[in-house]
């Protein structure tokens, strides 16, 4: 591309960003956006970077560099951002519906409008695999094989049902106080690791465990959380008790699963993943002035609208990409990073070359599936610019978030 093309074309993306910023108003609480973004993006590139599906006499199995490599473990500190996203998720859907009822919606509106957007885009996800598997099936595919893709092509859709869970229970979460289910998952992690009690107790922790920070969320709301000191005491306390966790109590250093241990943090939530959520918390509210500042620059502000305007879309079909690239990569052979085990350092720098054909191929899946996010004839302009202010004890709600 030459220099004019090149100048042309920032002065396109300048003039777009923008029309972004001048569509948004002023008012509008962008720290909530930038963290839903920031949610969204951690969990893509983490699992982009330590979910390895090597090819092995003709199978795909998962394995994990993780697993090879310890000292990487602070990788899913990084990138393990749920409880971020159920935080702003609880956030806003505690306003939402505080908004809906100051207008007169009932709640079967506002829920049905709120579910329908999540899970319209999921259908599609549902289709293409549904077709794809009984192809690979056809053709003579290993079940094995088409087993592992299939299985994490939808592991996301686990995340949609606890959350659509949690937003329906809306109205009896509002004012619930967070130490609650954390007081559950605290009880259940002791009878079944400290007393010998069933394994399957673990799973009370799927919906008590990401209730803690959706109903921080509505903490948050309330206005309870404005102050720095709250912030601080999620950080320094949830970072303090996970660490007392892990190095005395027995809890695994990682905070995703990891093929081959007997434990892991996520599957189900334990009290570590509940604790480290906290943290995460407590420095994503530290943040929310920063990110103000930071999203008041256009071109800022554009790249988190676009995150959020098809967050749904990413966030189903990041696995896709990860395993159309994968099988693709196969009609060359074994290909470093990408079907090989990632068992040392050469294994890491080939997967960070892959990340932008990755990145590339979700592009492709955001440009033929982002019509089901938006939905045909869906009117009123974008959620992203629409107005809502800075939450604080009594304030009015004007918008709708995804």
């Amino acid at each position: 591309m030459t220099d004019i093309g090149v100048r042309a074309l920032r002065t396109g993306l300048r003039r777009g960003a923008d029309r972004i910023g001048a569509a948004t108003p002023a008012d509008r609480d962008r720290a909530v956006d930038a963290l839903r973004a920031a949610a969204v993006l951690g969990v893509v590139l983490g699992h982009w970077l330590v979910t390895a599906l090597v090819a092995d006499s003709g199978t795909l199995r998962t394995d994990s560099p993780l697993r090879h490599l310890p000292w990487l473990t602070p990788v899913s500190w990084v990138f393990q951002t749920l409880a971020v996203f159920f935080l702003v998720g609880g956030h806003v859907a505690t306003r939402g519906h505080a908004s809906a009822r100051a207008r007169g919606i009932p709640y079967h509106r506002w829920l049905t409008s709120r579910l329908t957007r999540l899970f319209t885009p999921v259908a599609a996800v549902l289709g293409l695999w549904t077709v794809a598997a009984l192809g690979l099936l056809l053709s003579g595919a290993e079940f094995g094989t088409v087993r592992t893709l299939v299985k994490l092509a939808l592991s996301p859709l686990w995340f949609l049902v606890v959350f659509a869970a949690l937003t329906a229970a809306t109205p009896l979460l509002a004012r619930l106080n967070p130490l609650w289910p954390l007081a559950v998952v605290l009880h259940a992690d002791l009878v079944r690791f400290g007393l010998g009690g069933p394994s399957w107790l673990g799973w009370v922790n799927v919906a008590a465990g990401w209730m803690v920070p959706f109903t921080l969320g509505a903490a948050w709301t309330r206005g309870e959380l404005e102050g720095r000191r709250a912030g601080w005491v999620l950080l320094t306390g949830g970072a303090a008790a996970t660490a007392g966790l892990v190095a005395w109590a027995g809890y695994p250093a990682s905070m995703v699963g990891v093929p081959g241990e007997g434990v892991s943090n996520l599957d189900p939530p334990t009290l570590a993943a509940v604790t480290f959520g906290l943290a995460q918390c407590g420095l994503a509210l530290l943040l929310r002035e920063r990110l103000r500042r930071a999203t008041r620059r256009p071109v800022a502000w554009a790249a988190v609208a676009a995150v959020n305007l098809f967050a749904m879309t990413v966030f189903l079909w990041h696995q896709t990409a990860l395993m159309a690239t994968t099988a693709t990569g196969l009609l060359a052979g074994r290909l470093p990073g990408l079907h090989t085990r990632p068992d040392d350092l050469g294994w890491v720098g080939a997967r960070l070359l892959w990340l932008p054909v990755f990145a590339l191929v979700l592009v492709v899946c955001w440009a033929a599936f982002r019509f089901f996010e938006r939905g045909r004839g869906r009117s009123g302009g974008s959620r992203v610019v629409r107005a809502h202010r800075p939450s604080g004890r009594g304030t009015a709600v004007k918008a709708r978030h995804v």
